[in-house]
Order: C-alpha cells, then sequence, then structure tokens
C-alpha cells in the first residue's frame, strides 16, 4: 500500500521493531531505548504505537525522549532513512488535538469533561495549562476559547520538535506487502482500512473480534489496551501493553513479516 496521508507504509524488511504505549513513562521508554539500540540491526524499521502523551508525569521528557532516540539511531546507522521510523496517534494524541481545537466544539463544555475524564488532564498541566482555565475558557464563549487553545498551541511549539512531531502522527502502518498492520488501539474488522475512521482509538472490542487475516496481514499489532489485559496474543493479533503509565512496562516487540516475533522484551 503507498503511504497517504494517514496511513505509513513500512518499507520492505525482514525485522519490524515494535513499541506500545508509553503515557508519559519517560524512565521506561529511556530504558527501553537502551536495551533497544544494540539490538538494531541493518534494514530494522521501528514503530511506536502511539499514547506517547497522557497520564503519566513527564510528557514532556516522554515527548523529548522519542526525538532524542530518532536523531541518535537515524546519525548512527543500522536506521538509515527518516520512513524507517513511524509514529502512531494514539488516542491520548487524538484527544490533545481536540482539546487544542475546543472552539469548533458544538458543546465545549462536555468535551472538555470527556477528554479530562480520559487522561488529558495530564498533558494540559504538561505544556503549562490548568483545568480552571480550560473551565472559563470553555463556558467563555468562542472568541475566549480562541485565544485559550492559541496559547496552548503556542507553549507546544516551545518545545522544539513537538509541534513537527504530532502534526505528522500516521493513523495507522502497514507493510508495503500488506503482510502485518500496525494499529494504536483497534480496529472494526467489518470495515476496510481505508474507512476505519476513528475506529483506530474506539474499537477496542472489535479488535477482540479478529479471527481471521484482515484484508491479507498475518497479524494486526496495537499498543494500547483500555482494558489492561497486559500482552496476549492470539493467531492474528498481539497486543503490546504492559499498563506502562498506570505502574506497568513498557513492552518492546520485534515481528518477522509473517507475524512471527523474533524477540521481546519489557522494561
Amino acid at each position: 500500500m503507498r503511504e497517504t496521508n494517514t496511513i505509513a507504509s513500512i518499507r520492505e524488511s525482514s525485522r519490524i521493531w515494535a513499541i506500545g504505549a508509553v503515557h508519559g513513562d519517560r524512565a521506561r521508554l529511556h530504558a527501553i531505548h537502551r536495551e533497544l539500540e544494540p539490538r538494531l540491526r541493518q534494514g530494522d524499521r521501528l514503530v511506536y504505537l502511539g499514547n506517547y502523551l497522557g497520564h503519566g508525569g513527564e510528557i514532556v521528557e516522554t515527548v523529548n525522549e522519542l526525538l532524542d532516540f530518532r536523531r541518535r539511531v537515524l546519525a548512527h546507522p543500522p536506521l538509515r532513512f527518516p520512513s524507517d521510523i513511524v509514529y502512531l496517534r494514539g488516542s491520548q494524541e487524538e484527544m490533545w488535538q481536540k482539546l487544542l481545537q475546543l472552539q469548533f466544539a458544538s458543546d465545549p463544555v462536555s468535551i472538555l469533561n470527556w477528554l479530562m475524564s480520559r487522561g488529558v488532564e495530564a498533558t494540559l498541566k504538561a505544556y503549562g495549562g490548568a483545568i480552571d482555565e480550560a473551565t472559563y475558557a470553555a463556558t467563555g464563549g468562542t472568541m475566549q476559547l480562541n485565544k485559550w487553545t492559541r496559547s496552548l498551541r503556542d507553549a507546544q511549539r516551545e518545545h522544539p520538535g513537538h509541534d513537527t512531531l504530532m502534526a505528522h502522527l500516521k493513523r495507522a502502518a502497514t507493510c508495503e506487502d500488506g503482510s502485518l498492520l500496525f494499529v494504536n488501539c483497534g480496529i472494526d474488522p467489518q470495515r476496510p482500512l481505508a474507512a476505519q475512521s476513528d475506529a483506530f482509538w474506539w474499537a477496542a472490542r472489535s479488535f477482540d473480534g479478529i479471527t481471521s487475516a484482515y484484508e491479507g496481514a498475518a497479524r494486526v499489532i496495537r499498543g494500547y489496551d483500555p482494558d489492561c489485559g497486559g500482552f496476549t496474543e492470539t493467531e492474528f493479533t498481539v497486543t503490546l501493553d504492559g499498563g506502562c503509565g498506570f505502574g506497568g512496562t513498557l513492552i518492546a516487540a520485534c515481528f518477522a513479516p509473517d507475524g512471527s516475533i523474533l524477540d521481546s522484551f519489557e522494561c
């Protein structure tokens, strides 16, 4: 599949590494990077499965760690091209973007409350915002909301690379030959890939219903399970969520094109 604005196409490779949901736990991400770097080989690819933001206490530091590791491994191969590293948009990143566009919501107060109840408050605080300011803006009309969301976007831009990274996140990633599909939380197996829309973030229950090869993919790999079921592996799916950001571990796994796990570890 050719790369689009939303779906990344992973160049042919015999090994693809994937890293599960981080949720603002910079220490575990750093530990994963430290273990991963010496294991990388010529021709490897790397996919981060989203949910870098939210819940944890070191969200800005987590994004900095993502950017620092990217610079380091691209400067000293085995990874050679920027496209060898893919970052997926997780549910936390999707909700953060909705918060930054709250002025367009028909009911901003309800949307704000929904976002805060699902972990976005940690990201808001990380970029200098506060829940009382958010509530005041949400009840103050469009002009007040515009001013407030602009201040949040400006705060994000003050951290080099953060705005650029968030603008280039992909909804999913697939191998060029379609052998593997990487998503954040879920997919609806009844819909084609191009019609998944927001199912990538909210179709966790449908993910459990994948009992055959989805669009020919040997396996669908996700990084976040909202039910906190831990690492799970079925014939056609793999979940790499050790509960990072909630006191659990961060998981990395290396996949062959046929979906078999060649290597894995957790920190």
